[in-house]
């Protein structure tokens, strides 16, 4: 099979695409014929090489954290899925980004039916993401008023429209390319953050701040004053210290959770929640895509088809 993967940490020009292969399920194990995988900024960090305190890889190394796609094998001890389900899930040790991959058993979901099975694997990373921050750790309340900073990206839109279906009041910031996405995420207020200082934009403090974007220091600061007494300031990225013991400030990472996941399915089935795929190009695209994002030419979910 053919598989996109890097032998060594570097620049986008080490992700090769390259005949590997196919795996075979062990026990507990799928093997899936993958429909698309999706590109995730955070995928930069590994493959430079500045996420390897945090995850050490075993070189070579097949990229694709998210999948989705149709069971074709199953290994011993599996009883909960068979050959010609449709499946989607989030791979902590990658794998995704080739024309098959082995996944445990129950790390994988039945995919939503309301969208193409290829578009589905723009959720498990991004979905959770979202999901955690907004109900986990910020704990949004119906009425609040949120700001979400980011929303045009990937985890953003999800993040939108979460934070919707609970009931708040959500301000967005997006740049122009962007904005349209947004306001049908559901945005209430949506501040273009290349126009003015955020601060200035913002017409009173918030209730919840979810911090989706890279930042400085000197931001980060900034953000906690835009949050009440009593707020929550949320981030996925820098971790952020409050300067104010009235308002709590965290940042998280993103836990596989297979329950959450088949909750964000059911709304995405429902139609409360929307998957909104920015881009769907060839596999063998990924490194381009990997030098846009550093360029910061990308919007919002990209996936990638075998």
């Amino acid at each position: 099979m053919r598989a996109i993967r890097i032998h060594e940490y570097g620049d986008a020009s080490v992700i090769r695409h390259e005949e590997v292969p196919r795996p075979m399920p062990g026990p507990g194990e799928v093997l899936v014929q993958v429909a698309a995988t999706s590109f995730n900024p955070s995928e930069i960090g590994l493959r430079s090489g500045l996420l390897r305190s945090v995850f050490a890889l075993d070189l070579p190394y097949t990229l694709g954290w998210d999948v989705a796609g149709t069971v074709v094998e199953v290994g011993s001890c599996v009883h909960t899925l068979g050959p010609d389900d449709q499946v989607i899930g989030r791979l902590d040790s990658g794998g995704a980004a080739a024309e098959y991959v082995v996944a445990a058993a129950d790390t994988l979901v039945p995919a939503p039916t309301a969208v193409p099975l290829a578009h589905a694997a723009a959720i498990p990373l991004a979905g959770l993401t979202a999901w955690q921050a907004v109900f986990e750790h910020a704990r949004i309340t119906p009425g609040q008023r949120v700001l979400i900073n980011g929303a045009g990206g990937g985890v953003g839109g999800f993040a939108v429209e979460l934070a919707k279906h609970v009931g708040t009041h959500v301000i967005a910031t997006a740049s122009p390319r962007s904005t349209a996405a947004v306001r049908q995420f559901g945005a209430d207020q949506i501040i273009d953050y290349t126009d003015a200082p955020l601060g200035q934009a913002l017409d009173g403090p918030v209730d919840a701040i979810l911090n989706l974007v890279a930042i400085s220091p000197e931001q980060a600061a900034s953000l906690v004053s835009l949050v009440r007494p009593g707020g929550t300031l949320v981030s996925v990225t820098i971790p952020i210290e409050p300067l104010d013991a009235e308002v709590t400030a965290m940042r998280f990472v993103a836990r596989n959770d297979t329950s959450q996941l088949a909750a964000l399915v059911k709304l995405v089935d429902a139609g409360a929640v929307h998957v909104d795929v920015a881009a769907s190009l060839p596999l063998v695209d990924l490194a381009s895509v990997h030098r846009d994002a550093e360029a910061g030419r990308n919007r919002g979910k990209i996936i990638l088809i075998p």
